[in-house]
């Protein structure tokens, strides 16, 4: 699976960007889908996560209730709605796939190339 995110930028506190990834190459629906996120000089971290179909979601605490996770499996994309940005979000994110519900384990099979978002205070 070939995972292109777009959709990262520069926004202000308080702000809201989403964030897209197109996924390519086998059937969509067959994978779990998720977002991680990686700030400088901190460890990759969870952020959240899709069952195949879309029925289950699963967030990190520090971003329920501002972010939402979704997908459509007929454009082979998942996204990340992103509102009430605060500086702690700015990281780069990355796209992940896995056929797998792994929630918030990184041992998924596949990454996407990474998105950048900057929070500004």
């Amino acid at each position: 699976v070939q995972l292109q995110a777009s959709g990262g930028g520069l926004v202000q506190t308080g702000g809201s960007l989403r964030l897209s990834c197109a996924a390519s190459g086998r059937t969509f629906s067959d994978y779990a889908m998720g977002w991680f996120r990686q700030a400088p000089g901190k460890e990759r971290e969870f952020v959240a996560a899709i069952s195949w179909s879309g029925g289950s979601t699963y967030y990190a605490d520090s971003v329920k209730g501002r972010f939402t996770i979704s997908r459509d499996n007929a454009k082979n994309t998942v996204y990340l709605q992103m509102n009430s940005l605060k500086p702690e979000d700015t990281a780069v994110y990355y796209c992940v796939a896995d056929r797998e519900y792994l929630l918030l384990q990184d041992d998924y099979d596949y990454w996407g190339q990474g998105t950048q978002v900057t929070v500004s205070s």
